[in-house]
């Protein structure tokens, strides 16, 4: 499927997208579950756990962080490791969980260091304030941390399995 779409990716785009093929899967990944992440952190934020948007955020990242094991494991990273599922599990679901702390202390900062809540502020400015500090700047924080880290400590290059695009 991969090599299908890279080759249909005009040149010289189709060489940085080969060279670069593990990213542009890390990032379809990371694109499906950011989806999931806001569409679970709003629907409880409104519904559910609407008291409680820290909890909500750390609920919609803990299912979004499943998603992303099972993908990355089976698809972007596959030729990666040698490890142990369970070693390799352990290890994933940690940098996730420092990833989860990285993802909810902008919204924390927000929420609760900057006040900007109901009644301090309005409602738009409040939304908009966990939107960006929720779904952007936390989420762009962690999934730094987290490319280093799934590359350095989870998948790392050890029996690395490198397979040959398709040109």
């Amino acid at each position: 499927m991969v090599d299908a779409v890279l080759i249909r990716i005009p040149q010289p785009y189709r060489d940085i997208a080969i060279r670069h093929r593990e990213l542009v899967k890390f990032a379809v990944v990371g694109a499906i579950t950011y989806v999931v992440d806001i569409t679970l952190f709003t629907l409880f934020k409104m519904t559910v756990l609407a008291p409680k948007p820290v909890t909500a955020k750390i609920v919609a990242v803990l299912v979004a962080t499943i998603v992303s094991y099972i993908l990355n494991r089976e698809w972007s990273f596959r030729t990666r490791g040698g490890r142990e599922r369970q070693h390799e599990a352990t290890l994933f679901f940690l940098v996730c969980g420092i990833g989860l702390v990285i993802n909810a202390t902008p919204l924390w900062i927000s929420r609760y260091a900057l006040e900007l809540r109901v009644p301090e502020v309005s409602l738009l400015t409040q939304e908009a304030a966990d939107f960006a500090s929720a779904n952007v700047i936390g989420t762009l924080l962690a999934m730094a941390f987290r490319w280093w880290a799934f590359r350095r400590y989870v998948f790392p290059d050890q029996n690395v399995r490198r397979q040959v695009p398709v040109s």
